[in-house]
């Protein structure tokens, strides 16, 4: 099965890796076979636009970091939010998995034969948390 995610990921923590090994072991159980799993990354300019802050960790360093991470396969650049349909298709994925917070915001997907699964966060763990903190 190919399952796609998005996100910042920035200040990598618990959280995120947590969603990454879920998403990488989605329903295996059922189908036996491996998940290829896809990470697309948000780029500076877009977190930015979505945000109006700048990241703290560079897109780069960011992708560097994810595509050293168990169970990543491929890690994209996220370009554009609109965008997420055309990144499902050119990826085939199968699953599109994000966190809870995100609940109902691309069930428009489903229309397009891609399942969408909204996994709970870790509780107590955030990048906004962990910016307040420092």
């Amino acid at each position: 099965m190919k399952i796609i995610n998005f996100g910042t990921y920035d200040l990598f923590h618990i959280g995120n890796l947590n969603i990454i090994k879920r998403a990488k072991q989605y329903n295996i159980k059922e189908t036996n076979k491996e998940n290829t799993l896809f990470v697309g990354v948000s780029t500076d300019k877009l977190n930015y636009e979505k945000k109006q802050k700048k990241c703290i960790i560079n897109e780069k360093d960011r992708m560097e970091i994810l595509n050293n991470i168990k169970g990543v396969d491929i890690v994209f650049k996220e370009e554009s939010l609109e965008q997420k349909l055309e990144y499902c298709l050119k990826y085939k994925a199968d699953v599109l998995i994000m966190g809870d917070d995100h609940k109902g915001r691309f069930d428009y997907l489903k229309t397009n034969n891609i399942d969408v699964v909204y996994l709970s966060r870790t509780p107590n763990i955030s990048t906004t948390e962990l910016l307040t903190k420092i």
